[in-house]
């Protein structure tokens, strides 16, 4: 019971949730389109499940430390098959267990991202989309995939950032929480506002390049990535505030005037 009254316990499990909300913000974001294309009585359903499948996931994971750290030994070299000599490139061409769940969860991610920004500017009228009947369990499926690739981002980072396997768990536990209180308010804001669905979208491409980036051990700075992010969405925030504005004062124009 001596963590109880550690104060470096307690700021590694609020730093660590606080991490693990941020990396938790996209996971939301795909749930919500996938769910956005159910029936409105699952939707909820679907999200929770998503998120509860996320939860199970990172616990499973963070309890398999061991199988984590083995996912780091190069499996095959690229670069032996094009006879590749710069022990450099050499270095950047293994593939290991790790590098094939980023890579191919960033292929996944970049082909459903263009997939639903296609279908968005090209395809079918969103009411005829809705009629259509989309399948819970395909939903949840493409949810527990995603789940997989992204808990494994978040293990890594909670295996770097704190020594304790509870802290770990506790935090990833309380992150996953706050996230089922919002999810609700973040997917109805995302599916009620068309531009910012697709903004969402752009973020999921640009979060599938980079995992494929990483997979070939290209490492991509996320700062620069959370920033181009918050920067996205300060400009849309502005762009709906300004489209809010112009739409009261027409609505004021329209409005006819009793003397």
């Amino acid at each position: 019971m001596d963590w109880i009254t550690s104060p470096e316990i307690w700021i590694s499990l609020l730093t660590l949730t606080v991490l693990e909300i941020v990396l938790g913000i996209d996971n939301i974001v795909f749930i919500s389109i996938l769910a956005g294309k159910l029936p409105q009585n699952q939707q909820k359903k679907a999200r929770q499940v998503g998120l509860g499948l996320a939860m199970i996931t990172r616990v499973m994971l963070l309890l398999s430390l061991s199988w984590i750290m083995k996912l780091t030994t190069p499996i095959f070299n690229l670069g032996h098959l094009i006879n590749v000599t710069d022990v450099k490139l050499l270095e950047q061409l293994a593939i290991s267990g790790r590098d094939i769940i980023l890579i191919i969860g960033g292929l996944f991610l970049i082909y459903k991202s263009t997939h639903e920004i296609h279908d968005k500017l090209e395809g079918e009228p969103e009411q005829e989309v809705k009629k259509k009947v989309h399948s819970f369990t395909a939903a949840i499926v493409q949810i527990l995939i995603l789940d997989l690739v992204f808990s494994l981002d978040s293990v890594i980072t909670a295996v770097g950032m704190a020594d304790h396997i509870e802290v770990m768990i506790a935090a990833v536990i309380i992150a996953v929480l706050v996230m089922m209180v919002s999810a609700s308010a973040i997917s109805n804001f995302v599916n009620q506002h068309p531009t910012v669905k697709i903004l969402a979208l752009s973020f999921l491409l640009l979060i599938g390049v980079s995992l494929l980036a990483e997979g070939f051990e290209q490492h991509i700075p996320k700062g620069y990535i959370y920033f181009a992010m918050a920067f996205s969405v300060g400009v849309e925030m502005l762009n709906l505030k300004m489209k809010k504005k112009h739409s009261k004062s027409i609505q004021l124009k329209n409005t006819p005037h009793l003397n």
